[in-house]
């Protein structure tokens, strides 16, 4: 990262030394170098967030390609089972044995907060732990791009 220049695009970043890409893969994605700061490197992430990032880590310059990726229309569930991917099922309309939302007489609503099958708060809840060592490295938190209503 320290042999490319301020404001450049890049993608498949790594996060330490070593460890090989993990940020910014998806197709389209990019990140952009917003400058450097000693032994680091600032990158403005996808998602807004600016992040530290060791100046011997390795990137790639440009963006990941296949940006129409998301356009791709599966068609039907079958191809979606090829790929490994499993139906997706509501808890509402299962059985208390399998989920929380499950049971009732008739179409019940679920009565209670959403939670996972395994009693987890879903929606909202936040899953990153806290104090978690590379909080550090995060210069600014990325903004939450969700409408208000």
């Amino acid at each position: 990262l320290e042999n490319i220049p301020t404001g450049t695009i890049i993608h498949n970043i790594e996060m330490q030394i070593g460890r090989g890409a993990q940020m910014a893969r998806a197709a389209g994605a990019f990140a952009t170098i917003a400058g450097q700061d000693g032994a680091y490197v600032i990158i403005r992430m996808p998602s807004g967030e600016m992040r530290k990032i060791h100046k011997a880590c390795y990137a790639t310059v440009g963006q990941v390609g296949n940006r129409e990726h998301n356009l791709i229309s599966v068609g039907k569930a079958g191809r979606s089972r090829w790929k490994g991917r499993r139906p997706h099922n509501r808890g509402v309309v299962m059985n208390p044995v399998d989920h929380p939302h499950g049971g009732g007489e008739g179409k019940t609503s679920g009565g209670r907060h959403p939670v996972t099958p395994w009693g987890k708060p879903t929606k909202g809840y936040k899953t990153r732990k806290k104090r978690k060592a590379s909080d550090r490295l995060i210069v600014q938190r990325r903004v939450n791009k969700r409408i208000k209503r």
